[in-house]
């Protein structure tokens, strides 16, 4: 199997047909075996009827239904782990990005190198989902002291060592281009066409994007931990001085703070910070405690070819 293309199905029911056709075109160009793996990631638009009757009349598709909404990143997963390509293309369902760039891609995985991002340089997003994303990888790039291009997203071609080193990955909490960075090999990004979306709309809503980078940052950087070391040393120096200042004032001019608004006003500041360094240790041990009950990343209810 020379290219295998994975692509999660959720939300984009319409784009599932013109998908898989302007695959099959490209992928018979450039290759002599492939096999195409949809996802369905229990897709509301019931998106399933689409792809099992796609797979049932093509035996180079393979569709995936999962028992639930696992996510975009364990629905990858799922299809890293059913793959069997040299090379693994990883793309989005609702044709943003465009199948024809995988022959650029892939004559460049060609060349030697084990990851091959496509860059969209000129992004047809709007303008909401332009800056969270900026705004997402800035704040992943703070907490993880990694860089990252919000030009670059999962559409890629994966060589079979890389892929397989995934799949050696058993974090609950997946990022799948986090990943890709951790495991490194040669790796190079090209400019690709990105195209506006034409069926559908995003399902990252600024919650989601919210919620992916808190788990993100919390799952590959314990820096936060160091951040909030940091800041009770910090405010411990300054409650020090704080004293100190007002011991002196005290015996020199006679100064005295009186009343309890000082106190109250100090009071609700130290346990508001307390309370919130303590949530961000129990969001560390909520992830140790999910990865220790050990469940699988995703489940399987139906498979076809």
């Amino acid at each position: 199997m020379q290219i295998s293309v994975i692509s999660p199905i959720y939300g984009c029911r319409e784009s599932i047909q013109e998908l898989y056709v302007q695959l099959t075109s490209v992928l018979q160009k450039i290759c002599n075996s492939y096999e195409i793996i949809f996802v369905n990631d229990n897709c509301p638009q019931n998106s399933w009827e689409v792809v099992s009757e796609i797979a049932k009349n093509d035996r180079n598709v393979k569709a995936i239904k999962l028992s639930r909404n696992f996510g975009q990143h364990y629905a990858i997963t799922a299809g890293l782990d059913h793959c069997n390509g040299a090379h693994v293309v990883v793309m989005d369902c609702d044709l943003q990005d465009r199948p024809y760039e995988i022959e650029k891609l892939y004559k460049k995985a060609l060349e030697g190198y084990d990851v091959v991002h496509g860059r969209r340089v000129e992004r047809q997003d709007s303008f909401f989902k332009t800056f969270t994303s900026k705004l997402f990888y800035r704040t992943l790039e703070y907490f993880t002291d990694t860089e990252h291009d919000h030009t670059i997203g999962n559409f890629g071609v994966y060589s079979r060592k890389v892929v397989e080193t995934i799949k050696g990955f058993k974090e609950k909490s997946r990022d799948f281009l986090l990943l890709v960075k951790i495991v490194g090999f040669k790796k190079i990004e090209i400019d690709v066409e990105h195209d506006e979306r034409v069926y559908g709309t995003s399902s990252y809503t600024l919650s989601k994007m919210i919620n992916l980078a808190i788990d993100s940052i919390v799952s590959h950087s314990n820096k936060p931990l160091k951040l909030i070391i940091q800041l009770g040393l910090f405010v411990s120096i300054l409650s020090l001085f704080t004293a100190l200042g007002l011991t002196v004032a005290h015996f020199t001019s006679g100064f005295s703070v009186e009343g309890w608004t000082s106190l109250m006003v100090s009071m609700f500041f130290l346990f508001g910070l307390l309370f919130g360094i303590l949530g961000v240790v129990g969001l560390y041990i909520g992830k140790i405690f999910d990865q220790v009950k050990d469940r699988p990343l995703y489940i399987i209810d139906e498979i076809i070819n």
